[in-house]
């Protein structure tokens, strides 16, 4: 008589939505050393990527501008800088 082996499921007819997704790690952050790595951008998923932005380990691209101070002075474009968002630390601000 063959082996079978139970995998487990999830039961999405009764199940709601945020039961669902709280099975789920969605604020993962990437690793230093995946961010720290020779890999280009466009080698890196855009979850990573953005992560490795967010931390200060990658540099920013685009030509926006933002106030990382008080003052009109305090207006930089970030682009080419790496710069943290305001979860690890930095001066940007999350508007997720």
């Amino acid at each position: 008589m063959p082996r079978t082996t139970l995998t487990p499921r999830i039961n999405i007819d009764s199940m709601k939505i945020k039961e669902i997704t709280e099975n789920f790690e969605l604020d993962e952050k990437a690793s230093r050393k995946l961010c720290v790595s020779t890999k280009s951008d466009s080698e890196l998923g855009a979850s990573n990527l953005s992560s490795c932005k967010s931390q200060g380990l990658r540099a920013r691209d685009g030509n926006k501008s933002h106030k990382l101070g008080k003052g009109p002075a305090s207006r930089t474009k970030v682009g080419g800088k790496k710069i943290k968002g305001k979860r690890y630390g930095g001066p940007l601000p999350d508007w997720s």
